[in-house]
């Protein structure tokens, strides 16, 4: 057994990120109903980017894709007329959830590499995309089982200003047009905006500053060198 084995290479984070960006402006511009089909669709090719750049086994990555194709059809299933509320509930759920691991799986393998690159900063950026889209599913779940209510004054809860809802709050930005009416979602949003806080204060910040400071460090060694 080798003494010393070589550094793995960061994952390769570009086409997720540019994935979840065109999968966020379609579900804001396009409000029919097969976008949320779409939307896991996407959410599911997210998964397996995820996987792809992860660290995790071949057996758990067979394990994992085996549970995501599944899923695909549960999902198109539960959004159908005949299981109602309860079964759109808990497909939005399974999102939430499968987009919580796809964030555990970019953290784990960010934080693991030791150099940071622009691909290190992509991941982080990614995943900071789909803890908003996460917090989405999570509040559309909770509207369901509340008999289709979560924001105050009858604002409309669909897609569209679950996603807007989820970013404002994530960032902190705090518009004011959309409030959680019930405690669920105000709990919910609370979590959502301290885990904003958390993840652009420490991971984002923290790995742009090392990426200035690594880049600094070999312009000096090339200028030392030259």
């Amino acid at each position: 057994m080798p003494l010393w084995q070589p550094e793995p290479a960061p994952g390769r984070y570009g086409a997720l990120l540019l994935l979840l960006i065109a999968g966020y402006l379609l579900s804001a511009f396009i409000t029919a109903r097969w976008i949320e089909s779409l939307q896991v669709v996407v959410f599911t090719v997210a998964m397996i980017l995820a996987l792809r750049s992860s660290s995790v086994s071949w057996r758990g990555v067979r394990l994992l894709l085996a549970i995501a194709v599944i899923g695909v059809p549960v999902f198109a299933i539960s959004l159908s007329k005949a299981t109602g509320d309860v079964g759109t509930g808990i497909a939005n759920i399974w999102t939430g959830l499968v987009l919580l691991a796809a964030v555990v799986m970019i953290v784990h393998r960010v934080l693991a590499f030791g150099t940071v690159t622009l691909q290190s900063i992509f991941g982080a950026f990614s995943a900071y995309l789909i803890v908003g889209l996460m917090f989405a599913s999570f509040f559309a779940a909770i509207y369901h089982f509340s008999g289709d209510h979560f924001f105050a004054n009858n604002q409309p809860g669909n897609t569209q200003t679950f996603q807007y809802f989820s970013f404002t709050t994530l960032t902190t930005l705090g518009y004011g047009d959309f409030t959680a009416l019930e405690n669920s979602g105000r709990a919910v949003a609370v979590m959502e905006a301290l885990t904003g806080q958390i993840f652009l204060a420490t991971l984002v910040a923290r790995l742009v500053a090392a990426f200035r400071t690594s880049g600094d460090g070999q312009n000096a060694s090339d200028d030392r060198q030259n």
